[in-house]
């Protein structure tokens, strides 16, 4: 394989929603490029794309997974992703580090809340995008409609490079209005025949023609003079506008293929090695620093690795983006991240789980490697001098949480060892070890995205796991001002414990004054405040600490030993056992013994004290609340509404994008448990949910009450 510069390399992304055929377009892709001799079909399990055991089970992608094409003197690198958003991590990393998005469009439905999220993820990212409408010969595809939606949901900017003649079960030709010519295939597909335009179409490919070269000239100036003199441009300028254009966002061109047949891919493989933009002309990418890195094949090495697999026979393949300088087998490179030092080994350009040795990759380019002593996902290896460090892949939050346990409890370092490791295939996996919680909990994408971990675990590691449902990380807080005090003593022969602690509780809130005087049962207790600690909780919240003890009642020796004792009654809270917050205790008396007082003596009257006053202090149980935003099809918006409502979800507002309804609303976390599960079935798979941590609330009194009994009747089994 011949060496390919930074100026002959295009990265591309191969991304859309489920179903929408990516896998099988991918196998003609390779096909068309001589990577592969035959294709394979998702059927049959012999694809390139879904090659691990996993995703051969599911017949879905899991991993996103990297191949190459040599087209026309260019490499062109691909990452074909994963559609389902429970494995939404494969679509953000390889947008990351591709610098051009291929949207597939399922020719039955058109734009689905798939195709809108990949959409949103390019647009986040500033990603030119072009368009592919996929499986034109289903029976109930309808390009016109599609077409339609799509300028809708898109605006003017989506502009036909291609249109079928017709679709449905006799799809075979398409009208390319960029070359004016009607391509024709036979049943396998394949090379087509190209002629010129029947005079049946031809009024609809020259004002097709006259669209596309108008929004080609908009990119360029000079385009746009010659334009105006002449009405015209020639193919390349046309090819010249449409790459300015992408490179801008300022077009989304929109070609039709049936990977499944392999018609139209030859052509599309034509326009990607011709117009899509080279590494080189994309923004450079930013390091930690701030600092921009440009593609430059002679300056200093950095790879970012930004994808790790595990295959059998082979373990760990990680693969990596060249951000500068040029890599061979052989160099000897620090690791940014970890400290180390690795020496790179055979490089190779992959086609899934496929690899072909290269002798060197210039910078844009993506390869693999193997047998890497210390790199993780994310990692950078720097050539001498350089301290190159990347963190430009961000993923989003958390969906779908579940605790996992091993059945066998002397397999559970094994289990984590094993979800650690696959950690590094997908960062969205995200493993919480609570104490608070006393669990260990999985954090995901969706149902699907957890069953699939699962799947791997009981069937490539031989472990047996059960999913539970997490226990809410509630909060206890207090709602007005309470006294309390309370007497240590104990005497069992030798010296004895003794401590005495008198002590006001009140809520905190943040700027509060210091106290003066508070007034209990008609008595008067006034303050005089010798010292003030304040301690930001790391589970959220403040407790601010007084000593107020005056005449010596109590040593200062002594006031660490309470504060502990505080912070302990703190981290278990009186009245359920979880996190207490927002407290200001103000220690005011108290009586010590000159020979049985010590540390621990307070330390436990403190304790007892404090929980005391925290029940007497209108106690209130806090329960975390997310912001939710759900994308739906308007046909289902009714039904959404109403799951939510029946959720204990404050509907915030609604607006439409892009042909979709969004709603906001703020909802328990208790409420969004299994709520991945049932808007699934409420809309056949057709809409997506964001959330994000928002604020603790107060919960609802009966549920106060059911935690409370819950936690009682805990504390009477242990």
């Amino acid at each position: 394989m011949k060496v390919y510069k930074t100026n002959e390399i295009k990265n591309i992304a191969l991304i859309g929603s489920a179903g929408s055929g990516k896998t099988t377009l991918a196998e003609s892709m390779l096909f068309e490029a001589g990577v592969i001799k035959r294709r394979g079909t998702v059927e049959g399990k012999n694809t390139v794309s879904d090659y691990f055991p996993v995703e051969q089970e599911y017949g879905y992608s899991v991993f996103p997974t990297v191949f190459h094409a040599e087209w026309n003197g260019k490499k062109l690198n691909f990452i074909d992703c994963p559609g389902s958003d429970d494995f939404v991590g494969g679509t953000i990393t390889a947008l990351n580090v591709t610098d051009q998005a291929l949207i597939v469009v399922n020719g039955q439905y058109g734009p689905e809340v798939g195709t809108m999220n990949a959409f949103r993820n390019t647009e986040k990212l500033g990603k030119p995008v072009i368009f592919l409408i996929n499986q034109l010969d289903r029976e109930h595809c309808d390009f016109d409609t599609i077409m339609s939606n799509m300028r809708e949901v898109y605006g003017p900017k989506c502009v036909e490079v291609q249109y079928p003649v017709a679709t449905g079960l006799g799809f075979n030709s398409l009208i390319d209005v960029l070359t004016m010519k009607k391509y024709t295939w036979k049943p396998e597909g394949g090379a087509p025949t190209i002629e010129d335009i029947p005079a049946d179409q031809m009024d609809k490919a020259q004002e097709l023609h006259a669209a596309l070269i108008e929004a080609a000239a908009a990119n360029d100036d000079a385009l746009m003079e010659k334009f105006f003199e002449e009405e015209d441009l020639s193919e390349d300028e046309i090819r010249e506008g449409i790459r300015k254009g992408l490179i801008t966002r300022s077009i989304y061109p929109v070609f039709c293929v049936c990977g499944g047949r392999d018609m139209g891919v030859r052509r599309l493989m034509e326009f990607l090695g011709n117009v899509v933009p080279f590494v080189d002309e994309m923004p450079a990418v930013k390091n930690t620093k701030g600092e921009e890195v440009a593609p430059n094949a002679a300056g200093p090495v950095s790879l970012f690795f930004f994808k790790t697999g595990m295959e059998p026979h082979i373990g760990e393949v990680s693969y990596f983006k060249v951000m500068s300088g040029t890599v061979k087998p052989g160099d000897d490179l620090s690791n940014a991240d970890r400290g180390s030092k690795e020496r790179i080994g055979q490089i190779y350009a992959s086609a899934g789980a496929n690899r072909i040795a290269v002798d060197e990759l210039c910078a844009g380019d993506i390869g693999s490697t193997v047998k890497l002593k210390d790199v993780k996902t994310g990692n950078t290896l720097n050539a001498k001098e350089v301290e190159n460090q990347f963190d430009f892949i961000k993923y989003p939050n958390s969906k779908y949480s579940r605790a996992i346990k091993a059945v066998n409890e002397s397999e559970m370092e094994k289990l984590m060892a094993a979800v650690l490791r696959m950690r590094q295939e997908d960062p969205t996996w995200v493993v919480e070890m609570s104490k608070e919680l006393k669990q260990t909990i999985i954090h995901g994408q969706g149902e699907f995205h957890l069953r699939t971990l699962k799947w791997r675990l009981e069937n490539n590691d031989k472990i047996q796991v059960k999913y539970e449902e997490p226990k809410i990380p509630y909060r206890e807080t207090i709602t007005k001002a309470a006294r309390a005090d309370y007497r240590h003593k104990k005497q069992s022969g030798g010296a004895g414990q003794f401590g005495e602690v008198h002590l006001i509780v009140e809520p905190y809130t943040e700027g509060m004054p210091d106290p003066v005087a508070y007034k209990f049962g008609g008595q008067e207790y006034k303050m005089n405040i010798k010292s003030k600690e304040e301690i930001d909780l790391e589970w959220g919240g403040k407790l601010v600490f007084l000593n107020s003890v005056v005449g010596g009642a109590i040593d200062l020796r002594f006031m660490p030993a309470i504060l502990k004792g505080v912070m302990e009654r703190m981290e278990q809270g009186p009245l359920t056992g979880s996190y207490a917050r927002d407290v200001r205790v103000v220690v005011y008396d108290g009586k010590m013994h000159p020979v049985d007082s010590n540390e621990l003596s307070f330390m436990l009257a403190a304790r007892n004290a404090f929980s005391m006053a925290f029940k007497d202090a209108g106690p209130k149980v806090l329960e975390p609340i997310y912001d939710l935003e759900v994308l739906v099809p308007g046909d289902y918006m009714g039904d959404v509404m109403s799951d939510l409502q029946g959720r204990r979800a404050i509907i915030m507002g609604m607006d439409s994008e892009a042909g979709y309804q969004k709603l906001s609303a703020k909802i328990p976390l208790k409420e969004l448990a299994s709520y991945s599960i049932a808007l699934s079935s409420l809309t056949g798979g057709r809409a997506s949910f964001s959330t994000k941590f928002s604020s603790y609330e107060l919960v609802p009194n009966d549920i106060q009450q059911n935690l409370i009994k819950e936690h009682e009747a805990e504390q009477q089994e242990d």
